[in-house]
């Protein structure tokens, strides 16, 4: 491993964070800026949950990350001291022609994780809290689960702040936004004229990035995502908190569902992306918003009309054209880590630990890219 370094890094969110923990935690010095309060409301990766499944259609190379970030947390778990997850197990649904639990499961399989298929006949015995009307394909695997995340964002920012501050040397910048960055040179300016150097400078701004790195902007796209949580009769409460997460697939568009685990809300949110917005802007969700997202509850979920609707809320993506993420090194002292596009909060404590791993060792950097855009395994179309 190389002499201890100094890494400045540049978002707050899961990711600048994640990698905070993973350098600090190898003994290297870390700078981190956030134009926000640390953690950000503002932020993709502050809401009350995110999901970590295997399911990841015929996407083996990410598929086959997924025990790898189990075990990433884990290691995180013990490092903060308490464990921010709750196994809920995996339903995977898909109609109107849709493969992707199909597969999903042949995938898996392959990989030496079978999924099981459920007889679409039996689904309102096994769930009866669901619609099975239009299903055509069930899929229900033992593993997966919510992490918790605004609670892991928190949690993380203190023990950066508390014990890696004195163990490491870890300097948290909240507030602090910063207007340009020099990944040749290794250097950042804040908005308030302050210059900073490192050995590295790594920008994980989330959605954000293409206003410091302007070359990004058409391959990370901000894209404002609609949630809606839920107020729930005591009796179907009751029984979410026992049930699983649900992804549901029909055709291009679909809807995911976290059940109410551990006294969190139950949400539903829109597994398409809008590709579109100003993280600036406005977050109120209007009804326009909402509606084709009510609908598909209403169809797939019993007793929908005795839900009440809790709050909305928009978040911001980051997203690229085939949904792979970019943690890239486009100059000699800089890096940029964006892996987004809806599906990357599950992949923060691996991608933290691998790419510190990379900086501190020197791997090979177009390796670890592919890596991240989980190539390894796959063709590059796969």
């Amino acid at each position: 491993m190389k002499p201890r370094m100094r890494t400045i890094i540049v978002g707050g969110g899961v990711m600048g964070a994640s990698l905070a923990w993973a350098l600090a935690r190898s003994g290297h010095e870390v700078e981190l800026f956030e134009q926000g309060a640390i953690p950000n409301p503002q932020a993709s990766s502050t809401d009350e949950h995110r999901l970590i499944r295997h399911p990841y259609g015929d996407r083996a190379g990410y598929a086959r990350m997924i025990d790898d970030a189990f075990a990433a947390w884990d290691l995180m778990w013990r490092d903060l001291g308490q464990t921010l997850y709750a196994p809920t197990g995996t339903l995977a649904l898909t109609g109107g022609g849709a493969e992707w639990a199909v597969r999903s499961a042949t995938t898996l399989a392959a990989l030496g994780r079978p999924m099981v298929e459920l007889p679409v006949a039996e689904l309102p015995q096994r769930f009866p809290m669901l619609d099975a009307k239009g299903v055509e394909h069930a899929f229900w695997l033992d593993t997966g689960g919510t992490l918790f995340a605004q609670d892991i964002v928190a949690a993380l920012a203190t023990h950066l702040a508390t014990h890696l501050a004195t163990q490491a040397g870890v300097r948290l910048h909240a507030n602090t936004p910063v207007r340009s960055v020099d990944l040749e040179h290794g250097r950042i300016v804040t908005a308030a004229g302050a210059a900073h150097a490192a050995d590295m400078v790594v920008v994980a701004a989330g959605a954000w990035v293409g206003r410091l790195l302007p070359a990004m902007q058409r391959r990370l796209v901000p894209s404002r995502q609609v949630v809606i949580y839920f107020h729930l009769p005591d009796e179907q409460r009751a029984a979410w908190s026992k049930g699983p997460m649900v992804i549901h697939k029909t055709g291009d568009v679909g809807l995911y569902m976290v059940p109410p685990m551990q006294g969190r809300g139950l949400k539903v949110g829109e597994h398409s992306f809008s590709r579109s917005g100003d993280p600036e802007g406005d977050r109120e969700a209007g009804e326009d918003e909402i509606r084709p997202l009510l609908q598909s509850c209403r169809n797939l979920f019993h007793g929908f009309d005795r839900w009440r609707t809790d709050r909305v809320k928009a978040c911001f993506y980051t997203v690229t054209d085939d949904e792979r993420f970019v943690v890239e090194k486009p100059a000699a002292r800089g890096w940029v880590m964006s892996p987004c596009s809806g599906h990357g909060f599950k992949f923060a404590a691996l991608m933290g630990l691998e790419l510190a791993r990379t900086i501190a060792s020197e791997r090979d950097a177009a390796q670890h890219a592919r890596w991240a855009a989980g190539l390894e395994g796959e063709t590059a179309d796969g």
